[in-house]
């Protein structure tokens, strides 16, 4: 549960947070526009990639038992959270409880400005950002069925630097999706570096502070909900969530679909 605002508002709108001049800026944190602060980074060769978050959902993907129209629904996903980063787990570890770092106020609730904060002032961050206005749109919102966002890290050195994203699944209790799990997908010179159709690298995870209801049918879900935070508490662990027991959700590839390439 979290009293972080719900992810429409103007203050999720295209915020970025990153670290380039961090010590010589004396570790200042800027949010807003396209104000950034960021540690410098040595490398010969540096690069910017661009990211498409597409939802591909439609109004048969999610099936419940509800009867009339709630029986069949589309899913919609909440603003998305980036960051780029050295070697780290920097939005959460598997098998541990969520940190206080914004998570929960994403997982519940689509709420991404305490996650965006939290990633700047991480030390192995070099650029993190939220993207909350679909492709096409003047205002923030969440992304349904055939919309995108779309959004461009900082021009950062490919050195050992990894890419993470987490995004709502909107009909859910406390459930979102992460590009490459805890520790992100390589954008390294000496891994295999990834670029183009990454969907196969995202997956659903339970963020474990919320007990699950039936997707797209609990009343505690925030579609439904009678305020942001509200819901029964469960103290558990951030986890796949096709290792909990429950409920059925749609492959991911019926969900979304991402997009990255370098400029």
């Amino acid at each position: 549960m979290t009293d972080d605002n719900t992810a429409t508002t103007e203050e999720s709108h295209g915020r970025r947070v990153s670290r380039r001049g961090f010590v010589a800026g004396a570790g200042a944190v800027l949010l807003g526009g396209t104000g950034t602060v960021a540690a410098t980074v040595q490398s010969t060769q540096e690069l910017r990639y661009n990211v498409r978050v597409t939802n591909v959902s439609d109004g048969q993907t999610l099936q419940t038992t509800a009867e009339g129209d709630a029986a069949e629904q589309p899913v919609p996903l909440s603003p998305v959270v980036y960051a780029v980063h050295e070697a780290d787990e920097p939005i959460f570890t598997a098998g541990e409880s969520a940190r206080g770092n914004g998570l929960e106020g994403v997982a519940e609730d689509g709420s991404p400005k305490s996650l965006v904060a939290s990633l700047g002032e991480r030390e192995t961050v070099h650029d993190a950002g939220v993207q909350a206005v679909p492709a096409g749109s003047d205002e923030p919102g969440p992304l349904l069925p055939n919309h995108s966002y779309d959004f461009e890290t900082e021009r950062l050195a490919t050195d050992d630097l990894y890419l993470s994203m987490v995004t709502m699944f909107v009909p859910s209790n406390d459930l979102f999706y992460a590009l490459g799990g805890a520790t992100g997908i390589p954008l390294s010179s000496d891994e295999q570096s990834v670029q183009g159709d990454v969907t196969d690298r995202v997956d659903l995870w339970d963020a474990g502070t919320e007990i699950n209801e039936e997707p797209g049918v609990g009343e505690n879900q925030v579609q439904r909900q009678r305020g942001a935070g509200v819901g029964l508490v469960e103290r558990g662990t951030v986890a796949p969530v096709e290792t909990i027991n429950g409920y059925d959700y749609p492959d991911t590839s019926d969900v979304l679909r991402v997009l990255v390439q370098p400029r």
